[in-house]
């Protein structure tokens, strides 16, 4: 029985992860830093299969010894300061966790059992101002924000342990991935959550930043399966995963809305371009420039060819059952909310 150790266990990647490699027989291990309130986030329903072992990204210490308590045969780092927009605010922190952090993990890996696997959540806001469409493999990087910046180090610093200390590590270049267990402070979440409480009546409108900006979205269930093949290899080596579509944030605002039963149709253009439901004429949608980002990166467009060849990954989950997915959650969840307040 293999032993595996995820950082980021209680994150949305983290969770589907946890579950899979439960279900495929590993003993589970998983970080947690120490807070005044436990918070098993998107584990608690399996937080009883999970070794759980107290460290820190920051603190190389802690995480030698949770190497030490694992004896892991894999290691998924996906622990990180996640949200773009934050890394603008804590760009010091964003550094030290998703840069430094992925060095400090290593040197435990490489201290304690140099043979455990190591896989690398790297992400596509490395590509940023993009040099080629789509993006592969081989394409040159361009980050444009302090996340991009400090998670191109982590991918890098990854590959420079593998050919330096001949270890098997990888790295996974992620493009947008969702699931209902996204947190609301990304935009997809944000916008579900927004059109489930816009059609119970309790919100009136959802603002939004860059309508036009171009993403490949997938479902993390279906990502997380390339993450754990990665390991599977007989040589170490670095993915793309994508869906090879791409969609702007308007479009998975229609489909959104359209899954919860409202037709919005959208009028005027940049900062005043509005959504409007076709069925009321009330305004639903509307352009914000606070949550436009200081240097924007306009499309992400993966290629998963090199991941479909190799590893045999198969994305199973369409964008549209993805967002038909996340918006039924959140139409189920504010109405339990909305229940919970009337007993109140």
């Amino acid at each position: 029985m293999k032993n595996a150790l995820i950082t980021g266990i209680t994150g949305q990647d983290g969770s589907y992860l946890a579950e899979l490699l439960l279900e495929k027989g590993y003993n589970v291990y998983g970080i947690m830093r120490r807070k005044s309130v436990v918070d098993y986030g998107n584990v608690e329903h399996i937080k009883d299969k999970i070794n759980f072992i107290y460290a820190d990204m920051t603190d190389v210490i802690s995480l030698i010894n949770a190497m030490k308590i694992s004896q892991a045969d894999e290691v998924y780092n996906l622990a990180a300061q996640s949200f773009v927009a934050t890394s603008w605010e804590q760009p010091i922190a964003t550094a030290e966790i998703d840069a430094i952090g992925v060095t400090n993990m290593l040197e435990a890996i490489r201290t304690v059992k140099p043979s455990c696997r190591f896989y690398q959540a790297s992400t596509s806001e490395m590509f940023g101002l993009v040099q080629e469409i789509p993006q592969k493999e081989t394409t040159p990087f361009y980050p444009r924000s302090p996340y991009g910046v400090a998670k191109l180090y982590g991918h890098w610093i990854t590959k420079n342990y593998r050919e330096s200390y001949d270890m098997y590590a990888c790295s996974g270049i992620l493009f947008n991935h969702e699931s209902e267990r996204r947190g609301k402070e990304f935009v997809t979440r944000k916008i579900t959550d927004a059109v489930a409480r816009i059609k119970h009546g309790i919100q009136d409108c959802i603002e939004l930043g860059n309508m036009d900006a171009k993403r490949d979205w997938g479902h993390s269930q279906d990502y997380v399966k390339a993450m754990w093949l990665m390991l599977q290899q007989d040589t170490p080596d670095d993915y793309v995963i994508a869906t090879n579509e791409t969609r702007t944030v308007r479009e998975f605002v229609d489909v959104a809305f359209k899954h919860a039963g409202i037709d919005v149709e959208f009028k005027g253009e940049g900062i005043d371009e509005i959504g409007v439901d076709k069925a009321t004429g009330k305004t639903v949608v509307r352009v914000n420039p606070k949550f436009f980002r200081p240097a924007e990166v306009d499309i992400l467009l993966g290629n998963p060819a090199k991941a479909e060849e190799k590893l045999g990954w198969v994305r199973e989950i369409s964008f549209d059952e993805l967002v038909k997915r996340m918006v039924e959650n959140d139409l189920a969840l504010v109405e339990k909310e909305i229940k919970i307040s009337k007993i109140d």
